[in-house]
């Protein structure tokens, strides 16, 4: 594998990574998101990640984007404006727990392969200092 090839593949890395930063921030920001009980509540985002097969290293791309349930969970609130006439309203089912886990996973992930592209640029920049002495 070249120089260019590991920059090449830390960059399929970094560019899942930001997907799933993206979509770990968008579950956070729509956790306390109330519906009524008859519409369906925010889905929680999967990042479905796949391996790039190639002869010159490969990488990995977002394969696809899975929806979690749409039947979230419901609360007692009678106060909220969208409560229905028991006094329910719908919020999403995202475990913030799950989400900041996956947050520091995803974060530490880019890092890694923004350290990889920060190593390989300072290995050829080194290789053309050789060849200008």
């Amino acid at each position: 594998m070249t120089t260019f090839g590991a920059i090449g593949i830390a960059s399929t890395g970094l560019t899942v990574y930001r997907k799933w930063l993206d979509a770990v921030s968008d579950n956070l920001a729509n956790m306390s998101t109330a519906t009524s009980t008859t519409e369906a509540a925010y889905q929680t985002k999967y990042v479905v990640a796949q391996e790039i097969a190639s002869a010159d290293g490969g990488g990995v791309q977002v394969a696809g984007i899975e929806l979690g349930s749409a039947e979230g969970r419901l609360a007692y609130e009678p106060d909220n404006p969208l409560a229905d006439e028991q006094g329910y309203v719908r919020y999403p089912d995202v475990d913030m727990a799950s989400q900041m886990t996956q947050l520091i996973m995803a974060q530490r992930g880019y890092e890694a392969n923004a350290a990889v592209v920060d190593r390989a640029k300072a290995t050829y920049e080194a290789a053309l200092q050789i060849g200008r002495s």
